[in-house]
């Protein structure tokens, strides 16, 4: 079937992967021309002079006048070209009309919508249960770009990075692998006609290194790439059947099902495992409805709820269904725990060192995520975090109560009893204050005055009384 053979074409792929831009500035492209159509004989075709253009020409026309752009140009495949109407009667364009090349400028390269997943043929992807999250829709840092043969475009390189790394790019069927090609391409004439924009890309000809995958590095765009999406959307994200969506990393909107994070080990190979992923649980027939992306992300690190500047590399696994109502999610949610029971079982082998799972479904109460770590793999790591409470409180406790001492520290202790303050010597008295000490004479709790010839005892905590003894 169609199914079985997307699952073999999936394992015999290679980690390599290509995506196509979908615009063009052809003067045949209808959706090109103010009135929805190609230029006819009896028409006046007008680029805005104003407007950098390139425009592929497949085939002849024959037109009545054209006005062309101070900076631009028109390709011309074999056989293509312009003339002169001649006045004779042409079909169909029977009224002329001034028509108008459609304005490129707005076609941003960090719009998910403007880009699609294609064979190395340059086919388009077959759907199956693998989708991306919306970071990673845009072309990655190893990804290979391909923009169709026989066509001109022009697309707005706008970024947040200043450089945009890729493995390749492909024009007028031709790929440029390796930074010299890249940069002779770039000196040549069309490049700046159908690049404009602040980001440089940068082919590096190399593919991912890490068998354990590598992060996109869309990030910096992420909102860039949110704001596309939700121009295209109407502005704003659907509104989800869960109550409480999940957010995964470099995903826009909230979605309800299921994500798993995974903590992984140097013999982990994101390949393999997403392979075995769909061979052996997304092709079951219970899971026809469920889809999935797997990819390395960074997620921010924090401590004590503050925020740090790393970031940890980790596997997020998204799975979501076309489950609706209180359904919605239900499938993502089963696949999940399947695969948290696998990882319990042959995690290590695998190279999955810790999971922790998240649910949200159309039946989860507000504000309720599950949360399933994989206790097998996981017990290490809290028994970890237990020891290592006990240790601070342990040294809380000590430090409270005298018996250890950190005169590098010199912070507020909020548990200290307030004194009174206590009434200046008189000017007569020698005597000064310790600051290595914090006792008070004998008595001063009772308010009793002190009598002069009364010994006052001071005690020292570093030393026990019993060793003074001889």
């Amino acid at each position: 079937t169609g199914l079985n053979w997307f699952f073999c074409s999936l394992l015999a792929a290679t980690t390599a992967v290509y995506k196509q831009w979908i615009p063009n500035t052809n003067f045949e492209t209808a959706s090109n021309w103010d009135k929805g159509r190609v230029p006819c004989a009896s028409d006046v075709v007008h680029f805005e002079k104003d407007k950098v253009v390139s425009v592929f020409v497949r085939s002849p026309h024959v037109l009545t006048d054209m006005y062309l752009p101070l900076n631009g140009e028109l390709v011309l495949a074999a056989g293509a070209g312009f003339s002169a109407f001649d006045g004779s009667w042409d079909p169909g364009c029977d009224s002329g009309a001034t028509v108008r090349f459609a304005d490129a400028e707005h076609r941003a390269w960090f719009d998910p919508t403007l880009w699609q997943d294609v064979l190395p043929s340059g086919e388009p992807k077959p759907s199956g249960p693998i989708f991306s999250v919306d970071e990673e829709r845009v072309p990655c840092r190893y990804d290979d770009v391909v923009f169709q043969p026989e066509t001109s475009f022009r697309v707005n390189t706008d970024s947040s990075q200043p450089v945009i790394h890729l493995r390749s790019i492909s024009v007028m069927g031709q790929e440029l692998n390796t930074p010299a090609s890249w940069a002779g391409y770039l000196g040549g004439p069309s490049a700046p006609l159908q690049f404009h924009g602040n980001g440089t890309l940068q082919v590096t000809g190399t593919g991912c290194p890490d068998k354990s995958g590598c992060a996109c590095g869309n990030a910096l765009d992420g909102p860039r790439i949110c704001a596309a999406l939700l121009r295209a959307s109407g502005r704003q994200c659907p509104e989800p059947a869960c109550q409480s969506p999940l957010q995964p990393l470099g995903h826009c909107c909230g979605v309800c099902g299921a994500t798993i994070n995974l903590d992984f080990t140097p013999d982990f190979d994101l390949q393999k495992y997403q392979d075995r992923l769909v061979q052996e649980l997304l092709s079951q027939p219970k899971y026809a409805g469920v889809q999935m992306a797997i990819s390395k992300v960074h997620k921010a690190q924090t401590f004590l709820g503050i925020l740090s500047r790393s970031s940890a590399p980790l596997i997020q696994i998204v799975l979501i269904d076309d489950r609706a109502g209180v359904e919605a999610g239900t499938a993502a949610e089963q696949l999940a725990a399947d695969i948290m029971e696998s990882i319990a079982q042959h995690g290590e082998a695998l190279g999955i060192s810790s999971g922790k799972m998240e649910v949200a479904t159309g039946s989860t109460a507000s504000g309720q995520v599950g949360s399933h770590p994989v206790s097998r793999i996981t017990a290490g790591t809290v028994m970890g975090l237990l020891f290592s409470l006990l240790f601070l409180g342990g040294i809380l406790v000590l430090y409270r109560k005298g018996k250890l001492r950190l005169p590098a520290l010199r912070l507020p202790r909020p548990w200290d009893r307030v004194e009174e303050p206590v009434s200046p010597a008189p000017a007569s008295d020698k005597g000064f204050d310790n600051p290595m000490f914090n006792v008070e004479p004998l008595g001063a709790d009772l308010g009793e005055e002190t009598p002069k010839d009364l010994q006052v005892f001071y005690l020292n905590p570093v030393y026990d009384a019993s060793e003074t003894e001889t």
